[in-house]
């Protein structure tokens, strides 16, 4: 049984897949953050940097395992596959949303 995201969501991860970075930046608020690696991304452009940088260097896909919600807040966990030790892992994706935007991006073990 598939996994039900929020529309922002689905955008993200089906972007991701496939490595189109302007599709990843669509849901994405002006001034949304990213925590990722132990950096912050502020911004668009910090966030298409970040994009473009991660998604050159570790060309991962994500397939989602597990999604829960809480009001705007959702934890997804994600099967990531791609160019880094120990692939696949288990990462969480911890998104926050207003409206149909992503404001803010968690990323983790």
């Amino acid at each position: 049984m598939a996994i039900e995201l929020p529309r922002p969501l689905t955008i993200y991860f089906a972007a991701k897949n496939r490595h189109d970075i302007d599709g990843m930046l669509l849901p994405f608020s002006t001034d949304a953050t990213v925590r990722d690696e132990g950096e912050v991304h502020r911004g668009s452009a910090a966030i298409r940097t970040w994009m473009e940088r991660t998604t050159r260097k570790y060309r991962v896909t994500v397939e989602v395992a597990d999604a829960t919600a809480n009001g705007g807040a959702w934890r997804v966990a994600g099967i990531v596959s791609g160019n880094f030790p120990g692939s696949p892992a288990t990462l969480h994706y911890n998104f926050t949303l207003a409206g149909d935007r992503i404001e803010k991006l968690e990323i983790g073990a």
